[in-house]
């Protein structure tokens, strides 16, 4: 079995970012969030931040980043977001200079991870981009005894009545569906639209999250009505497929008591 967690929308801004938005609570979250995943036992083989990394997108704000995540006792795996400005996490984390898109692969307790960039610059929607989809079809091949995990700040259009600004483009989706079909894919790990959410598009399971930052009243179907709450995910993948459990983080939840082990265990 392989252990990940999904962290997503962390929109983190350095205090010096002249943000608009007021972002210390998502500092102070992340910072308590690394706490958690570090006190989980067993440990997680890794840890996935599927992209809003930031809010503004500067350098200082990806250097806060790095030293909230750099305690992690695990992994991570980074994409980038439409909040996400290339030039400034390649100045901070490496990789090519300047606006190059941000895609790798690697293996990570038993599972192959290959990361995206679906940012399009000055655009909230995603998009998949001529340099990944040559990228992609050689990256299918490398570690072919693995299940392949895919991280996309931006999900597949799953609904061809969606609003567009939630996904990634109508034609990236067709041409990544065409490219995934007959492989073996674990799953599909987005963020973005700030929902928990799990689709079952074309056979693979795709998991949203709804991230660090705040999520979505999903009972107001004309207005987009932001609410306080965050969440990461506790995901595990066996032979048998993907399971995926969604963590509440805030508004903090009163405890109600605990069932001891020992009366866990008598249960039938």
């Amino acid at each position: 079995m392989t252990r990940f967690v999904h962290l997503t929308d962390l929109h983190v801004s350095h205090p010096d970012a002249n943000d608009p938005k007021d972002k210390t609570a998502s500092r102070d979250l992340l910072e308590r969030v690394v706490g958690l995943i570090n006190a989980m036992q067993p440990q997680p083989d890794f840890v996935v931040a599927s992209g809003d990394l930031t809010n503004m997108g500067d350098e200082a704000s990806y250097a806060l980043v790095r030293d909230l995540l750099a305690p992690l006792k695990a992994p991570v795996v980074m994409a980038l977001g439409n909040h996400d400005l290339r030039a400034g996490f390649h100045a901070v984390f490496g990789g090519e200079a300047g606006d190059a898109p941000y895609f790798h692969d690697e293996v990570y307790g038993g599972l192959h991870v290959i990361t995206l960039d679906t940012k399009v610059p000055e655009r909230v929607a995603g998009a998949i981009c001529e340099a990944q989809f040559a990228y992609l079809p050689k990256a299918l091949t490398r570690h072919a005894d693995l299940p392949k995990l895919i991280v996309m700040h931006h999900p597949p259009r799953v609904d061809d009545g969606g609003l567009p600004w939630g996904s990634i483009d109508m034609g990236s989706t067709t041409r990544l569906a065409e490219m995934l079909e007959g492989q073996n894919i674990a799953g599909i790990l987005s963020g973005h639209i700030h929902i928990n959410q799990i689709h079952h598009w074309h056979g693979m399971p795709v998991c949203i999250t709804s991230g660090l930052d705040y999520t979505i009243d999903l009972l107001e179907r004309r207005d987009l009505r932001l609410l306080e709450g965050t969440t990461m995910a506790i995901c595990e993948h066996r032979a048998s497929g993907l399971s995926v459990s969604f963590v509440p983080l805030s508004p903090a939840q009163r405890d109600l008591g605990t069932i001891d082990r020992a009366r866990l265990l008598a249960f039938t």
